[in-house]
C-alpha cells in the first residue's frame, strides 16, 4: 500500500480551526477516516499524540485494474468518479511535488468547512492523485463512514482557448433607492413587509413605534422608527440570505408563511428610511446588519456589514467561525460611524432580549420626508388604561386610496397605521403594539351581521366568500371586499359588481376571502405583486372578480332588501362586537348591552361579560339572528340616539305575505315612527 501526506493550507481561519477539529476527532477515538471509489481506498491516518497537525499521514490502494477503454466507475454513492495518472514526468513531480486538495466535511458541531491541503507523494510509483471529499452524511465521523471521492484529470490534456469567464451582476449603492419605490404608492405597505416577517417567525409580540434618538453624526435628535418582535430570530446564514437581493422561491406551498420573493426587508426598510440596523438573535447566536444609503453614498459597489456572536455560556462571544475578528471589528466600526448605535446603544437593546429570549429588532432612521417633515406623524395618546386616545402612526397626506365606484371620502385604514392593522390578518393571534398602545384586531368575517358564506369553483378551485353588513361601514359610505392570501390582506374594500357603477349599491356590504389556493399555480408561482399590495392581471383574477360580482349582487338583490325585521323594539347599531383574549387570543362575543368602553387594555377570558376558561371553543354566529345594542365602540351616542335604552335579539326573516313591514309597523306604532326617523334608510330592511 502506498503512502502521502496531507499539509494544511488553510485560507482563513476557519478553515484552520476546522481542520484540527477533524484530526483531533480521529486522534481522541483512534479512528481511520476512510474514502471509497471503484477503483481506490484512502485512508486518513489518526495523528500521534506528538503530531502538530502539520503532515498528515494517507495511505491508498488500487483495488481493482481499471478499464483502458473507459476510466469511469461508479462509486458507492452512485455518482461518475475517475482516477487519473498524471502523465508527468518524475522530473516534473520533483519540480513541482504538490498538488492542492479540497477536503470539505461536516463539523461536529456547527457549519461546514472547506480545508485547502498540499498533498506530498512518497509512493514508489510516483502517483499523486487529485480528490475532492464529498461531505459527509450524518452527524458523525466513525470508522465505519464512506466519503465521497473523485478525481480529475490534468486540465494540460485538454486544449482551451482560455479560461472560463462568467458575468457576476454588481450591486451599486443606487439600487436601494430603486428597492424602495416598490411601495412609493403607499407608506403602510412597506411597514407591512416587516410585519409579515415577524409572523413568518411565529412571532407572538409585536411593538411599533417613532421615538426620537440622538445623532452624534447629525448633532441632533432624530425619529427612529423601531419594529421588536419575539419571533424565533435568525442565525447568521439566515441574516445573509435576508441581504440577498431576491432568493430561489420555494417549490412547496407554505400555507402559514407570507414571504416568497425575498426582496420584503429590503424594500421596506429603503421606503421608510435611508438607513437601517437588524438585532437579531436566536437561542445559540446574536447577528447585526447594516443596510446604509449613508454608508454607500459615493462607492461602486454595495457593502452590507453583518457582525456574529455565538453564545458560550451566559455570554455572546464573537464568532469566528464565520468571520474573522478583523472583518468583525472593521464592520462594527462601520455601524458605529454611520449609526446612531454605539456599543452602549448596541449593550442596551441587546438587553432587550433578556437571558436567552430570542427575537428580531429593526431600527429604521433618517425617515422618508413630506416636503420639510416627515411622510410619517405619529401620536402618543393619552396615558392611562383606556381604550381610546390611544397612539397611532399616521401617514401626513391623509390621502384616500383611489378605488373604482368609490364615493367615500372616510377610510382610516388608508392613512391610519392603526386602523389597517386591525385586519391585517384573517385570523389575527399576534399581539401587535403603535406607540405603545395595543392594537384591537377586529376579525372582519365576525364583525358582520346577516352574514351567509357562498362558496363558487372557480378554475377548478373552490372559493369561499363571507358576505355581511357593518353598520359603521355603512355610515361612513364604505363597501366592497376584503381579499386575503396566506392569511394576510392584499387588496381593501375592492368593489365589484353594481358596486363600481352606484355608489349607494352594497353600502355597507363587506366580503371577507382568501384567495390563497386560487392565486397559488402550486409550482412556486403566485399570482400576486412583489409589494403584496395587488393581484397581477391573470385569468384567475379575472374569474375571481367577475364570481364576486355576480355573488355580491345577488345578496344586495335577493337578500337585503328582502329582509324584514318582524319583532318590534330594535335598536339601532345591528354589530356583534367582539374581544380577543390575550393568553388564548381567541375572540369572544360580548353581550349585546356591554359597553366597550369599559374593557380594560388587556382582556382575559376570565373578566366579564365572558367570565369563562381560555380552554372553551370560540363562539359562532347563529344564522339569521342579529343582536342589537345602542351602545357600540366608535359611535357617538349622543348622535341619532333614541328616546329609549336596551338590547334586543332579533330574527331576521324573509319577506313574506304574512309578515309585517318595517314602514307598516311605524304607521301603528308612534315609538317605531321615532325608530325609524333615527334609522338610516338601509337599516329599514337589514
Amino acid at each position: 500500500m502506498s503512502h502521502c501526506f496531507l499539509s494544511p493550507a488553510p485560507e482563513c481561519s476557519r478553515d484552520h480551526n476546522e481542520w484540527r477539529r477533524f484530526l483531533i476527532y480521529l486522534q481522541g477515538r483512534d479512528m481511520v477516516a476512510i474514502a471509497k471509489f471503484k477503483f481506490w481506498e484512502f485512508y486518513i491516518l489518526p495523528p500521534d499524540q506528538t503530531s502538530n497537525f502539520t503532515n498528515i499521514r494517507v495511505a491508498y490502494k488500487m483495488e481493482k485494474t481499471r478499464n483502458a477503454s473507459n476510466g469511469r466507475g461508479h462509486g458507492e454513492s452512485g455518482r461518475s468518479c475517475q482516477v487519473v495518472r498524471p502523465t508527468a514526468t518524475k522530473a516534473n513531480i520533483n519540480d513541482s511535488p504538490t498538488l492542492p486538495v479540497n477536503i470539505v466535511k461536516e463539523t461536529v458541531s456547527r457549519g461546514n468547512a472547506c480545508i485547502q491541503a498540499r498533498v506530498s507523494d512518497t509512493s514508489e510509483d510516483n502517483f499523486s492523485p487529485v480528490l475532492k471529499f464529498s461531505p459527509v452524511v450524518g452527524d458523525r465521523l466513525s470508522s465505519e463512514s464512506t466519503i465521497e471521492t473523485c478525481s480529475r484529470p490534468e486540465p494540460r490534456a485538454v486544449k482551451q482557448a482560455g479560461p472560463l469567464e462568467k458575468n457576476f451582476v454588481r450591486a451599486d449603492p443606487s439600487y436601494l433607492q430603486t428597492l424602495g419605490q416598490a411601495h412609493s404608492g403607499w407608506i403602510f405597505g412597506a411597514i407591512a413587509e416587516l410585519v409579515d416577517n415577524s409572523r413568518d417567525a411565529k412571532a407572538t409580540k409585536l411593538e411599533i413605534s417613532i421615538e426620537s434618538i440622538y445623532f452624534k453624526k447629525a448633532g441632533k435628535d432624530i425619529p427612529m422608527l423601531s419594529i421588536i418582535d419575539d419571533g424565533h430570530g435568525m442565525t447568521h446564514q439566515d441574516v445573509v440570505r435576508m441581504t440577498y437581493f431576491g432568493h430561489k422561491q420555494p417549490d412547496a406551498d407554505d400555507p402559514n408563511r407570507i414571504g416568497r420573493f425575498g426582496v420584503g426587508f429590503k424594500t421596506g426598510a429603503m421606503r421608510l428610511g435611508k438607513d437601517a440596523l437588524v438585532l437579531t438573535q436566536t437561542a445559540d447566536s446574536r447577528s447585526i446588519a447594516f443596510l446604509s444609503q449613508s454608508l454607500n453614498q459615493g462607492k461602486d459597489n454595495l457593502e452590507i456589514p453583518i457582525v456574529s456572536y455565538y453564545r458560550k455560556g451566559q455570554f455572546m462571544e464573537l464568532d469566528t467561525v464565520v468571520q474573522s475578528e478583523a472583518t468583525a471589528k472593521y464592520n462594527l466600526k462601520s455601524i458605529k460611524e454611520f449609526s446612531p448605535f454605539n456599543k452602549y446603544l448596541i449593550g442596551e437593546k441587546a438587553g432587550l432580549f433578556q437571558d436567552k429570549c430570542t427575537g428580531t429588532q429593526i431600527y429604521i432612521w433618517n425617515l422618508d420626508q413630506w416636503g420639510s417633515n416627515y411622510c410619517l406623524e405619529w401620536d402618543n395618546g393619552l396615558n392611562g388604561g383606556s381604550s381610546f386616545h390611544q397612539g397611532d402612526i399616521l401617514i401626513r397626506s391623509r390621502r384616500i386610496r383611489s378605488r373604482p365606484g368609490q364615493i367615500s371620502q372616510k377610510v382610516p385604514l388608508d392613512y391610519s397605521l392603526r386602523s389597517y392593522l386591525e385586519v391585517i390578518f384573517l385570523v389575527p393571534r399576534m399581539k401587535i403594539y403603535v406607540q405603545g398602545s395595543l392594537v384591537r384586531s377586529r376579525p372582519l368575517a365576525k364583525s358582520l351581521n346577516k352574514t351567509c358564506v357562498e362558496t363558487g369553483i372557480i378554475m377548478g378551485k373552490s372559493a369561499h366568500l363571507t358576505l355581511g353588513r357593518c353598520q359603521l361601514e355603512w355610515e361612513q359610505m364604505n363597501c366592497g371586499i376584503f381579499l386575503y392570501w396566506h392569511g394576510r390582506l392584499i387588496e381593501a374594500y375592492k368593489r365589484v359588481g353594481g358596486m363600481i357603477h352606484n355608489g349607494d349599491t352594497g353600502r355597507g356590504v363587506i366580503g371577507v376571502i382568501d384567495v390563497s389556493d386560487l392565486m397559488d399555480e402550486g409550482n412556486g408561482l403566485v399570482w400576486v405583486h412583489n409589494n403584496k399590495q395587488g393581484f397581477l392581471d391573470c385569468e384567475p383574477y379575472a374569474r375571481l372578480e367577475e364570481w364576486l360580482g355576480k355573488v355580491a349582487d345577488e345578496y344586495w338583490d335577493n337578500k337585503f332588501d328582502s329582509l324584514n325585521v318582524v319583532k318590534d323594539g330594535a335598536l339601532y347599531k345591528p354589530d356583534q362586537e367582539w374581544v380577543q383574549c390575550n393568553k388564548c387570543r381567541k375572540w369572544r362575543m360580548l353581550d349585546p348591552g356591554f359597553d366597550t368602553k369599559s374593557l380594560p387594555v388587556e382582556w382575559f377570558c376570565y373578566m366579564k361579560p365572558f367570565e369563562g376558561l381560555c380552554d372553551l371553543p370560540e363562539q359562532k354566529v347563529d344564522a339569521g339572528v342579529v343582536t342589537v345594542s345602542a351602545k357600540r365602540t366608535g359611535y357617538d351616542s349622543r348622535e341619532n340616539s333614541l328616546p329609549f335604552e336596551g338590547i334586543a335579539t332579533i330574527k331576521v326573516e324573509d319577506m313574506s305575505s304574512d309578515s309585517i313591514g318595517l314602514s307598516r309597523m311605524a304607521e301603528d306604532s308612534s315609538p317605531l315612527k321615532r325608530i325609524r326617523r333615527g334609522l338610516p334608510r338601509a337599516c329599514k330592511k337589514v
